[in-house]
Formats: structure tokens, sequence, C-alpha cells
């Protein structure tokens, strides 16, 4: 019979990779699933623009002639915007996000986002909109502590050693960042095809449940078995994945893909978060095309792709991505061509179930402060939208009082 101090030794072997989540084995497969009737499978997905986004040439006032004085040389032509109202519409390599917003009336524009008395600091303004607070210290996500109220999977996909946010901190089980499926298969300390199936068997075949099988021994047997099951089942993922639509070959595509993948697969994740970094353009930003310009490119077409690939899978009544950025950037150019960390801009919702269309004014160009465009909504008046319709929890201890939820949701 095998003993607890021989499964012990022999399951000292090996090890799932780092990131593997200790939940795999407890909670993907008891999740809610789209098949089982009256569940709550809402997805969210977090896509994080690092840097401060421009969101006057995101979402551009192309009717405003403020905006092409404050402007001389980064302004975008009005016969090059897509329009999106009579008076507003979307940097021209926002090209995809736009056909998603007049073909599939699957985009929520939320303009002139933002909070009282906003930091021109990256990191303390990253950390208010991570906390959802501007308290002077901040150590607890707003996501972190939704998964306190609804304790479901989630993933931080990263690139390198990316750390995971602030957002994620406060869950009751840390959200495991990972960079591709190769995160969860088995690692063996053998490198020699027999040992290493050696191994392997350890985990398959030890320790049985018997009424003779310590209590202990049958518990840590158990679990490995359920987290190497979990682990193999998402380790293949990918082997026989064909995505209903061509991703492009961007890092933020790259993770978006895996993200489809993983919430194809069945196992109950319902969150994901991504970032995207090198918005901060101080110096030779661009207009209709550039180093700005890029950057909306990958973005609209990494978030178009996916949304297809998932509505091409029956998941799109299912999916909100919602994008963010810390701040905006001032409303006039500076002298490198390129703008200086600002206040307010635009956030996108895309998904089967957001409300299409604009919601709120575009910010006044001539009520600027100190240079900056003044918020009309903040952005924990979004996070409450998120909270209270798509994830189900109560947002009022998150975000806290005051902050009515923007109906950026179909009815």
């Amino acid at each position: 019979m095998t003993t607890r101090r021989d499964f012990l030794r022999d399951s000292s072997l090996l090890g799932f990779g780092a990131t593997v989540p200790a939940f795999l084995g407890r909670t993907a497969y008891s999740a809610p699933l789209a098949a089982k009737p009256g569940a709550r499978d809402t997805v969210l997905v977090v896509v994080q623009l690092t840097g401060g986004n421009d969101g006057l040439n995101t979402v551009v006032p192309f009717t405003n002639a403020d905006y092409y004085k404050l402007r001389p040389t980064i302004a975008v032509a009005k016969d090059q915007v897509k329009k999106l109202t009579d008076d507003v519409g979307l940097h021209p390599a926002m090209g995809a996000l736009a056909k998603l917003y007049t073909d599939d009336s699957a985009v929520c524009v939320v303009q002139g986002v933002g909070y009282p008395n906003p930091s021109q600091s990256h990191f303390r303004s990253m950390d208010v909109w991570h906390a959802a607070s501007t308290a002077e210290t901040l150590t607890a996500g707003w996501l972190g502590t939704a998964l306190k109220k609804q304790p479901v999977p989630g993933f931080h996909l990263a690139s390198g050693n990316e750390t995971s946010p602030l957002a994620l901190a406060g869950a009751p089980v840390r959200v495991p960042s990972i960079t591709s499926l190769d995160d969860f298969k088995l690692k063996m300390v053998s490198v020699t095809g027999a040992d290493a199936a050696a191994q392997k068997n350890v985990i398959t075949s030890s320790a049985p449940s018997t009424s003779e099988t310590p209590a202990l021994l049958d518990f840590v047997a158990r679990t490995q078995m359920n987290t190497y099951a979990s682990s193999e089942k998402l380790a293949s993922i990918g082997k026989n994945y064909t995505p209903k639509v061509p991703y492009p070959t961007s890092a933020l595509a790259n993770k978006l893909k895996l993200a489809a993948q993983l919430i194809d697969a069945g196992i109950g994740t319902r969150l994901f978060y991504v970032s995207i970094d090198g918005f901060d353009t101080h110096a030779g930003q661009g207009g209709a095309t550039g180093a700005h310009a890029n950057l909306l490119t990958q973005v609209s077409e990494a978030i178009s792709a996916f949304y297809r690939d998932m509505v091409g899978r029956g998941h799109g009544k299912r999916l909100c991505v919602m994008t963010f950025s810390e701040f905006g950037r001032r409303a006039y150019e500076n002298g490198s061509k390129g703008t200086d960390h600002g206040a307010s801009a635009p956030m996108f919702l895309v998904g089967g179930n957001v409300k299409s269309g604009v919601v709120g004014d575009h910010p006044s160009l001539k009520g600027l402060k100190e240079g900056n465009l003044v918020h009309g909504t903040d952005f924990r008046q979004v996070y409450a939208a998120v909270l209270d319709r798509w994830l189900d929890v109560d947002s009022k201890p998150i975000v806290g009082d005051g902050f009515k939820a923007v109906e950026v949701f179909a009815k």
C-alpha cells in the first residue's frame, strides 16, 4: 500500500508551472457554464491603455474649430474621421472598431471620463483607477474586492515578467499572471522520457482512495490529481483551436486570443485583465498617422478580432470588453508635437449586450482647467454599471455611495 511518506516523496519529483492557479481543482469545473439554465456567466475583459491615452485624438470633435486651433499639426482632418455622430468620430486608425459600431451595434463610447482633482502622476492616477478610490493609501483593487463577492476564476494575461495589477489585489485567491497556455503544463524534474513518464504516473495512479487511506494522504492525492486533470485540459486547449476570424500579430491580439481560448474551453473563467503600453505620447505623437495611430490600430483590430471570434463561437452576448487609461492628454499640443499629461478621456465597452452609441457629452474645449479637459462622468459610474449589471456584484461597497451607474448596457 502506498504510504503518506511514499506519496509525498514521489510527488516532490514534479510540480506545475508557477502560475497554475490553486482554484483549478476546486472551482473551475464547478463554476456556472453557459449551458446551465439561469447561470450568471457573463465575461469581463479589461484592457488597460498604459501611459495616458490621448482621448481628444481618439474620439475627435471634428466640427469644433477650437480643436483644430489647439492642435495645428496633430489634429485629425474632418474627412478622415470615422463618424459616430454628427459631431464626433473615431480616429481613422480605429476603422475596425468603427465597423463594430456601425454594422454590429456592439460599441458603447463613454465620453469625458475621469475623477475630481485628477493626479498628473502615472503611478498615483493608475492606482486611483485600480482601487476605485482616491484615498491616500490604496491596497486593494476594485476587481479583487469584487471577486470576494463573486469568487470565479480569472486571469491576468501578461507579457514577460509583467506583474499583476493592483486592480486584482484583495481577491480571495490570487489571480495568476500567465503568458501562454504552456504555463499550465506539468513541470517534470526529470528530462528523460522514461523518468518523466514515471513521474507523471505518480499523479495518475498513486494513493487510490480506500477505507484504509489516511485522510491527509487521500486529500493530497485527490487535490493533486484534480489540479493535474485541470491543467492537462488547459494546456491542450490551443492544440485544436482555430479562430473564427484571423487575429492580428500584435502582442495585445495574442493576449486576447489566449482569452478567447480560455473562454471557449468552458472552465468557468469570467474575468481577464490585459494591458498595452506606449500611450505616453509627449513627442512625435502624430495625427492621422504616426505613433499614436499605430497604438490605436492595435487596440481596434485586436478587440474587433476577439469580439468577432467570440460571436462566431456563441459567446458574443456573454462578452464585455472595457478599455480605460489612467488619464487623457492636454487639449493643446506641445512644442514637441506631442501632448502632455491631462485628465479626462473616453472609455469603450464592446460586446453583444452593450448599449451601442455615445454616452455623455464631449468635454468642452472652452472650459479647460489648467489646460485639461474637465470630466463629465466619474469613472466609478462606469465601474458601478459593470459591477451591478454585468458581474452581479453590489457596487456600493466597492466604489462608494453617490456614483450612479451610467447606462452602458442594453435593457
